[in-house]
């Protein structure tokens, strides 16, 4: 591969499901349409430099410095994805100059792309040059991690003449094999080890197939012919930790079996009725579905406020979209974060204007996107959107 090449792959929301998941009920994930993007090209000097200006880092490796880990990497030339060590992660921070504890976004960035091209390649490292650029926000829960890792492990596949390069005629049409597929999927569940220790695998399965999948007791099932549908994703800037969240979910139900239990039940029942009318229809959903999916998404909404996760913040939100007759749900741990609203194909572009205007006003960030998005993607650099280039040739 001597030209460059641009990869993107989708961001991901939790449509329904959310914390009932853990407890062995279904939820669905959807690809969401905010991307990132990464653009691949040879450099010619020998030398691998990773470029991440959403982040402010640059970092640039002397061939020869990366060439002296590889015995490391080697441990199956096979080329089969393997999970990292501990051993190669301390190795790959020592060398990357990180402490032992560092856990920040460029570290386990850094160190994602370090072990992906390393034990990808195994012998012969090509000299490279690897800008990336996101839409997504990182630690909203929209899945950066894993778009990032899709991508990575997608470029770096190509490059070594693992996966065929497609020519790039548009998103839609661009598609890899099943077993090309399963082979970028396996190696960015790799790099999501790496950033975050046990990851369910969810994110990069919908950064590599796009579309929704149902998620349930471990078992990941592509969703088939599933509209894209347009929505509002708003950030409400909360942060939350999901780990307490789901902490407090699992306390209540020890608490009140008898209430949380049917509760649970309920949003498992959410996922499977919203599963049913998402596939009904291959050719596009009718008004009479989309109401049936604006009811859906305020029963959801108001089962997780009865289970814990909801805030104020939420409740704020929801409440300016219902003023103009929008039904939203909150996306992911809860406590904040991030919400999602439909938005039908008949509404007033208008009104859209002023929701997004209200919900600015009360400090929240706000995006006009769709779900059920396509998965990872290859690009000609007129086909990537006109910041991306910018940030490409600025880099």
């Amino acid at each position: 591969m001597d030209v460059d090449m641009i990869v993107s792959a989708p961001g991901k929301v939790i449509l329904h499901g959310e914390h009932a998941v853990v407890h062995g009920k279904a939820a669905l994930a959807v690809g969401l349409n905010l991307r990132t993007f990464i653009k691949v090209s040879h450099h010619k000097d020998n030398t691998v430099v990773i470029n991440l200006p959403n982040i402010g880092t640059k970092l640039i490796w002397d061939f020869c410095q990366l060439q002296r880990l590889l015995p490391s990497f080697q441990v199956n030339l096979g080329h089969e994805p393997v999970s990292p060590s501990s051993e190669q992660l301390d190795l790959l921070k020592e060398f990357a100059g990180f402490p032992e504890e560092s856990r920040d976004t460029e570290s386990l960035a850094v160190l994602a792309f370090l072990y992906l091209y390393l034990s990808i390649y195994g012998r012969e490292l090509p000299g490279l040059n690897i800008v990336v650029w996101s839409h997504l926000p990182t630690g909203a829960g929209l899945g950066s991690s894993a778009a990032y890792s899709v991508c990575l492990a997608t470029a770096l596949l190509m490059v070594s003449g693992r996966i065929s390069h497609p020519t790039p005629e548009g998103i839609e049409n661009i598609r890899w094999t099943e077993t090309e597929l399963n082979l970028i999927n396996s190696w960015a569940f790799q790099g999501e080890k790496v950033i975050h220790g046990n990851p369910s695998g969810v994110d990069n399965a919908v950064a590599t197939w796009g579309g929704a999948l149902r998620y349930q007791s471990g078992q990941i099932s592509p969703m088939k012919r599933v509209s894209v549908l347009k929505i509002l994703l708003t950030n409400t800037r909360v942060p939350r930790s999901t780990k307490v969240l789901v902490a407090g979910v699992k306390d209540k139900l020890l608490k009140y079996p008898n209430i949380m239990d049917p509760v649970l039940s309920s949003i498992h029942a959410i996922s499977q009725e919203c599963q049913q009318v998402l596939e009904a229809s291959s050719a596009g959903l009718s008004l009479d579905q989309y109401s049936v999916l604006e009811e859906l998404i305020d029963i959801n909404q108001h089962h997780l406020n009865v289970i814990g996760v909801g805030h104020p913040s939420l409740d704020r939100l929801c409440q300016v979209t219902a003023s103009h007759g929008l039904h939203s749900k909150l996306t992911g741990a809860g406590g904040g974060g991030c919400a999602i609203t439909l938005l039908r194909p008949d509404v007033d572009l208008g009104m859209v204007e002023v929701v997004k205007r209200q919900l600015v006003d009360c400090g929240y960030q706000c995006w006009e996107t769709s779900i059920g998005a396509p998965g990872v993607s290859v690009h000609s650099s007129q086909s990537v959107p006109e910041d991306i280039r910018r940030a490409f040739s600025n880099a």
